[in-house]
């Protein structure tokens, strides 16, 4: 699972209680974050008993289906008859916890009319705090939200409260069986109007992707600033090598990974750009893990993380970029492949984009977008005079959290990436 992986949501169930698994093969299908995994069997056997259900929720480590295998050593066999009862109750119990965790793992924020930060959602999820007890916090926060202290001191002082206070906090409990209806109703799918228009659901995924968006947007104090560049040399490079790097590497030599390498040498100018933050605290990370916004087939993004790429040369940035491009298209990224990003780049030029104005990746600063690179007329200055002449040129737009991150800030580093491309070698060997 990697790591940086702490749970995930069971979609779907590839094998039914009594069917035989081979040693290596897929049990069931995972979500976490945004990438979809298969969990293949450790073991040969039959599969016995299932825990947990589609959607529900699994803490990493939680045991989620026993399988019965063959070929153990004979001596073992009367012990396993001896321990029978007990191992039958040691398993029941597995089960009662694992329900009851699932239980607590389920609750749905997205039903309150109220909004919640991720990291406050986290701590309600791990505690045990039930929807109606998480709006019934006064939140210090802006417009009355719930911040990460409000809901700390709730949990702190809520096994310590007199007799009275549990009556209060019991009342909208209470109210919330029946405030289920209401919810539901207003989950029914839109009815079409003129009986033509056709209704979709979102996927998983969309419904994802929509939720970080909007999150990010009432986060985050959005500016832009905007940088054009002249990439001749870059251009010009690239159509002289790209022919011996495929024959000699065996992969394709685009433009995103020399662009990756600017941004990488020019975080290491400007590591405060390389920071995200936490209410408010400001964690300035160690390790530069630049994010890679990627398109997928059915129209959806994802955005994998090449880790430390600031000590990657040029080669190795490409490999990195293929694998994690090719990966992603294919749905094979494993659910760590998408974690620990510090800062992320997106093409927008993919699709003949001039420039955008990109929603940062939440919990970083910073985002910057690559348009589409076009000839045009420009200005040559020479010692003999200026001439107008054709270059190619694109634009670069950087989107940051003006929280934290300054206009000064900002357009130096967006400028300083500029630079690096500008600066590129011609005569780069590679």
């Amino acid at each position: 699972m990697g790591e940086s992986v702490a749970e995930a949501t069971i979609t779907n169930w590839l094998k039914n209680v009594g069917d035989r698994i081979e040693a290596d093969e897929a049990v069931l299908e995972i979500a976490t974050d945004k990438v979809d995994s298969e969990v293949p069997s450790e073991v040969s056997g039959v599969l016995t008993e299932i825990l947990f259900q589609v959607d529900d929720v699994v803490q990493v480590g939680q045991t989620i289906a026993y399988i019965e295998t063959e070929g153990g050593a004979a001596t073992e066999a009367p012990k396993a008859t001896e321990a029978a009862p007990a191992a039958a109750e040691a398993v029941t119990k597995t089960v009662e916890v694992a329900q009851e965790t699932a239980a607590t793992a389920q609750v749905d924020f997205s039903e309150s009319d109220k909004f919640f930060s991720p990291l406050v959602k986290n701590i309600a999820k791990e505690e045990g705090v039930s929807l109606a007890e998480l709006e019934a916090i006064n939140g210090t926060g802006k417009d009355g939200r719930v911040t990460k202290n409000d809901i700390l001191d709730y949990i702190k002082n809520r096994g310590s409260q007199p007799a009275a206070q549990p009556a209060q906090t019991a009342a909208p409990v209470a109210k919330a069986a029946p405030a289920a209806q209401p919810a539901q109703a207003a989950k029914a799918a839109p009815v079409s109007v003129n009986g033509q228009d056709e209704i979709v659901e979102m996927d998983r995924m969309r419904k994802l992707i929509s939720g970080y968006m909007v999150q990010s947007v009432q986060t985050s104090a959005h500016v832009q600033s905007f940088i054009e560049v002249d990439v001749t040399n870059i251009v010009k490079w690239r159509d002289k090598v790209k022919g011996a790097f495929e024959k000699r590497e065996g992969e394709k030599l685009t433009f995103t990974p020399i662009f990756m390498e600017a941004v990488a040498k020019a975080l290491k100018d400007f590591p405060l750009m390389n920071i995200s933050v936490d209410g408010e605290y400001i964690i300035k990370k160690k390790n530069i893990n630049l994010g890679m916004a990627a398109a997928l087939p059915n129209g959806n993004l994802i955005v994998p993380v090449i880790k430390n790429a600031d000590q990657l040369n040029l080669v190795g940035m490409a490999k990195a970029v293929n694998d994690l491009g090719n990966r992603a298209k294919a749905g094979k990224l494993k659910p760590d492949d998408t974690q620990g990003g510090t800062y992320t780049v997106t093409n927008v030029g993919t699709f003949g984009s001039v420039f955008g104005t990109p929603i940062i990746n939440q919990p970083q600063v910073g985002i910057l977008a690559l348009g589409a690179i076009r000839k045009v007329p420009a200005v040559i200055e020479t010692p003999d005079g200026d001439f107008i002449g054709i270059r190619q040129k694109m634009f670069l737009s950087h989107s940051y959290d003006h929280r934290v991150v300054d206009g000064a800030l900002g357009g130096s580093f967006v400028k300083r990436v500029a630079e690096y491309l500008e600066a590129f070698d011609p005569n780069r060997d590679i």
